[in-house]
């Protein structure tokens, strides 16, 4: 029998999932730049605290998720780690007519895109990923965050010089 405050009470737990969900898949797509991947992730993170719901007090549960999506996503590293080493020690068959040095090039570009959006002010990063990732327009981003359209743009201009980008993105 499971209390009223339980995630084993499958209106809570699907009321927590609907709450949450939108939150922990931006988060880990931030992380991975992949839909797939954080589709994968985040799946994964609410089947184990669904599997684990006796054990997790409701309080707590969000911070769980989201602990529990971050080492799903450095155990994904850590893979990629390896069959990239595997794949170094073995012959390359160019299957697909892609030049290993590009991918490896573009593979390390995505890896400092990804550490210095993650350096970025809080503030910034806000703005840069919900225009850059989410597609929103300064408007747009001025109305969720209940600023200024010139704040939304001068949080903008800091993340693009931090970024060492060219601006060429619409307002």
């Amino acid at each position: 029998m499971t209390s009223k405050n339980s995630l084993c009470d499958e209106r809570l737990f699907e009321q927590f999932y609907k709450k949450n969900f939108q939150l922990a898949h931006h988060f880990i797509f931030y992380k991975t730049g992949n839909t797939s991947d954080a589709n994968d992730i985040v799946q994964e993170a609410f089947s184990n605290l669904w599997q684990h719901c006796s054990t997790i007090k409701f309080s707590t549960a969000k911070s769980y998720l989201f602990t529990v999506m971050n080492n799903l996503f450095f155990n994904q590293k850590k893979h990629e780690k390896v069959i990239f080493n595997y794949a170094k020690e073995t012959p390359y068959y160019d299957v697909d007519c892609n030049n290993p040095e590009y991918i490896l090039e573009e593979e390390e570009f995505k890896k400092n895109l990804l550490l210095k959006i993650q350096a970025l002010p809080t503030e910034a990063r806000e703005v840069f990923l919900l225009n850059r990732i989410d597609g929103k327009k300064y408007r747009e981003i001025a109305e969720i965050l209940n600023i200024s359209q010139k704040t939304v743009e001068r949080r903008m201009s800091v993340a693009i010089k931090k970024l060492n980008l060219k601006t060429k993105f619409s307002k």
